[in-house]
Parts: structure tokens; sequence; C-alpha cells
């Protein structure tokens, strides 16, 4: 596959200094340095660039597994498909049997630089990290994109064996991932074929609430649009404005989700750290507003929520060290020797 070409390429500048931490410090108003050379026609209203680590246009009896990773705010999907690969790589044994997904959110400036095919899917800047829809060719929705995914995985054709479906997400990436654990409608082709699906978030810098109360209520009281979405379940996209908060709530806590908080992830200056008055009504740091949000689910009237929250210490920023540390390994694959949940 093309991809491994650019996989030996790339591996050398994860492995020295991973690129990840830096990465996430650059602007993304500029084109990507590459584009999956997959592709996934979402519902014949347009097509998905992504990469993957086997021909899913044949059956794959082998795959057990299917892991998801998204990539963050630089679409820089070959990146995360390395670490991906990373991860994998890792877990021995437990990963051998897992099939390795990336999907890529491409923006207008991509399309152009690249000069691809006018059927190729692309959103604004920031919009697709929750769910918005579409600039061109239609108006899907990024959600979308990920339920065409996972409709792809149910087709018992291609992964007769498929068990679990794990979808993960770092900083920008655990963003969306958090998002579409509230309002995915995937779910359902998978459940029918008795495929468990679990979420891992790891690191992102906001959360939706279901409320309006928040970790420190005096910036939320001087913040405008701190409840709305992506933030609160105000103004939320059509994807998901057909249900209620309350209904988004339930099917949200009987997801299986595993928060992983880098212990180091806590500096409130970091460049890439969202730093509107929305996410810092949320607390001050990455590592803090994720053991708030959690405290928070684990305090509402919904039922206990089917989630767990994983501190993986001595590590910060950084999506290569978070995916293979133990409790990432435990989280995408199952691994063994996590022991930091709390």
């Amino acid at each position: 596959m093309r991809a491994l070409a650019r996989l030996a390429a790339l591996a050398l500048m994860l492995t020295c200094g991973h690129a990840f931490a830096a990465e996430e410090d650059a602007p993304n108003r500029k084109p990507v340095k590459a584009i999956g050379d997959a592709r996934l026609s979402v519902g014949g209203r347009g097509m998905l660039p992504l990469y993957l680590s086997r021909d899913w246009s044949m059956p794959l009896p082998a795959v057990s597994r299917a892991v998801i990773v998204l990539h963050g705010r630089l679409r820089n999907a070959d990146e995360y498909y390395i670490s991906a690969n990373n991860a994998q790589a890792a877990a021995g044994d437990d990963g051998k049997s897992a099939l390795m997904i990336v999907p890529q959110f491409l923006a207008e400036i991509d399309i152009e630089a690249y000069k691809l095919p006018a059927d190729t899917l692309r959103w604004s800047l920031e919009g697709w990290e929750g769910g918005d829809a579409a600039l061109a060719p239609n108006p899907v929705s990024s959600f979308e994109a990920l339920d065409a995914i996972l409709a792809k995985l149910s087709d018992r054709r291609v992964f007769p064996n498929l068990k679990q479906v794990v979808i993960a997400g770092h900083s920008g990436g655990g963003q969306v991932v958090q998002r579409y654990a509230i309002a995915g409608k995937g779910e359902a082709p998978l459940l029918r074929q008795h495929i468990d699906i679990r979420y891992v978030v790891a690191n992102p810098s906001s959360y939706a609430y279901f409320s309006a109360e928040r970790p420190l209520p005096k910036v939320a009281a001087s913040c405008p649009g701190y409840d709305n979405w992506k933030y609160g379940m105000g103004d939320r996209p059509p994807y998901l404005a057909d249900a209620t908060a309350a209904a988004l709530a339930q099917r949200y806590v009987e997801r299986e989700v595993i928060y992983l908080l880098g212990t180091l992830d806590t500096n409130p200056k970091q460049s890439a750290l969202d730093k509107s008055c929305m996410a810092e009504a949320q607390g001050p740091t990455r590592y803090a507003r994720g053991h708030a949000y959690a405290d928070a689910m684990a305090k509402r009237d919904h039922g206990t929520p089917n989630h767990r929250v994983w501190d993986v210490a001595g590590v910060g920023h950084d999506g290569d060290k978070m995916l293979t540390s133990k409790c990432g390994l435990a989280a995408l694959f199952d691994s063994p020797g996590c022991g930091a949940e709390r």
C-alpha cells in the first residue's frame, strides 16, 4: 500500500521528538502534507479520504477488531496513521487481528492544493470537529462520515469475525470522539451484529456538557455562548438537533467511554490548548478539565455512566506516547498492564 512508504518516512520523525507535540502547535490554515490513499463513499454524497492498514475491498476473516483513530485540528491523518501503527506494533499479539483506520477531514485549501476531484468532501477549518455539514460537494456532517465507516464495518461479507470497534482520538481528535460518542447514530448496524463499540477520548481541550453548570462558574457567567455546542447542548447542528439533551445524555452514559488523561498535560498556556472562555469555564488545563467532566457525569441522574478514567502517568500532550502507553494499549487492544484507573 502506498501508505507504507509514507509510514517509513514519518516513523523517524515521530521517534525523534514525537511530532505530535510540535505539530499541534502549528497553524491549521495551510494545506496538509499528505492525502489519505483510500476512499469511502458517504451515502453517495461525497468521498472521504482515509488510511487503511488492510484492503477492505475484499473479505478480511482475520480481522476481529477495528480501531479508528481520528486526527486533530491539523487534519494530519498521515501522522496519526503512523501513531496508530506504532500502537498496533507495541500491542504485539493483541494487535495482530486489528484493522487500523484513520479518516481524513479535509478543508477547501487541501482540495485546491492537491487538485482533488470535485466529489471529495471538505469542511471548514474547524467545523468538522463538532459534526458540522461539509461545505461541498454536499452538506454531509462529519459525523455522517463516521457513520459510513461503521456501516462498512458492519458488513459481515467483508468482516465475518469482527467483534469490536474502537473509536479513538487525541487532542482535537479526542474532542471529535467525545462529541461523536454523544451524537453518533452509526452504532445500530454493529450492535445488530453483536459487535461491541468503545470510545477512547485522550487529552481533549474541551467536552460537551449536558447542563449549564461548569467547574468555573464565574468564567461561564461572563461568557456568552458557553453552553452552546460544541461545549454544551445549545444551538446544536442539524445532525443532532432532533434529539433532546436528556436523550443524548442517556445515550452517552450507556456507551463505553474511556478517558485517557496524561498526568503532565497540565500547562494552562500550552499553545494548542483551547483558551476560549467556553473552554476556560471547564478548567485551567486538559488534565483538570478531563477529571472535572468525568466527575460531573458521575453526579448526574441518568444512571452510572459506562465510563472509565485512566491517568497516563508521566505523559503530557503527546499523542504517540498516549496511544502507545500501557493504558493506551489497554484502551485500544485490551492489552494488560494499565492499572491507572481512577
